[in-house]
């Protein structure tokens, strides 16, 4: 796929209906635009789904909005908070450390870098792209299991680690759409391009797809 076609797969997927019942837009509200509460909703989908994110995302931040309010919680009170994302113990230990260190090294702010946020406990670099794109305004590739997978189903990527995808889409895709790459590709993975049995028939974006490794015809 050349990149021409894949910025008319995003003008296509801004406008796609069926898109819209996807979960991550349900996430994007709660979590708005606070660097703070990014940075802890994203921790907290880590191997969970928004579903059950989002309302334990909001739970935790009613408590503790602020990284002051979080170092000042113990682990069981903020691990029953977040109860039951998945290892909600290990976020909880996390989560707590990380806005320890917020409070001492960086004055209760989120770092706007990427060499900082990923010294932060618990952050890695997908969730530091996503802090970064989303609460910054920054150029920064998302790259989670759904990017990775339909970036290389589309045949915008050939690659085989959410690095080697983040690394290929920043050379073929310019700056200005890569805030719509997560967003975008993580609703459709969500509704129609499953990881199994993916519903082409029904994609808005089937025409310029190269279908790679998807077995079966395109159409009922």
């Amino acid at each position: 796929m050349e990149t021409k076609a894949f910025l008319h797969v995003l003008k296509t997927l801004r406008r796609a209906p069926v898109l819209r019942r996807a979960p991550i837009f349900q996430m994007k509200l709660s979590r708005g635009h606070s660097p703070f509460a990014v940075l802890v909703a994203t921790l907290l989908s880590a191997r969970t789904q928004d579903t059950v994110t989002v309302p334990a995302a909001e739970r935790l931040l009613r408590a503790a909005p602020t990284p002051e309010r979080l170092a000042a919680l113990d682990e069981a009170t903020i691990a029953r908070l977040i109860y039951p994302v998945g290892f909600y113990r290990t976020k909880a230990r996390h989560l707590r450390k990380l806005a320890q260190v917020l409070v001492e090294r960086y004055g209760g702010r989120v770092p706007d870098t990427l060499e900082e946020l990923t010294r932060l406990p618990g952050v890695g670099r997908k969730t530091a792209n996503l802090v970064l794109g989303e609460a910054f305004g920054k150029p920064a590739i998302c790259v989670d299991t759904h990017v990775h997978r339909i970036s290389n189903r589309l045949g915008i990527v050939r690659s085989r680690t959410p690095l080697e995808t983040e690394r290929q889409l920043m050379e073929k895709v310019p700056p200005a759409h890569w805030a719509d790459i997560n967003v975008y590709l993580v609703a459709l993975g969500q509704t129609v391009c499953l990881p199994r049995n993916p519903r082409c028939p029904e994609c808005p974006v089937r025409r310029w797809c190269e279908r790679v490794g998807v077995a079966g015809p395109t159409e009922p």
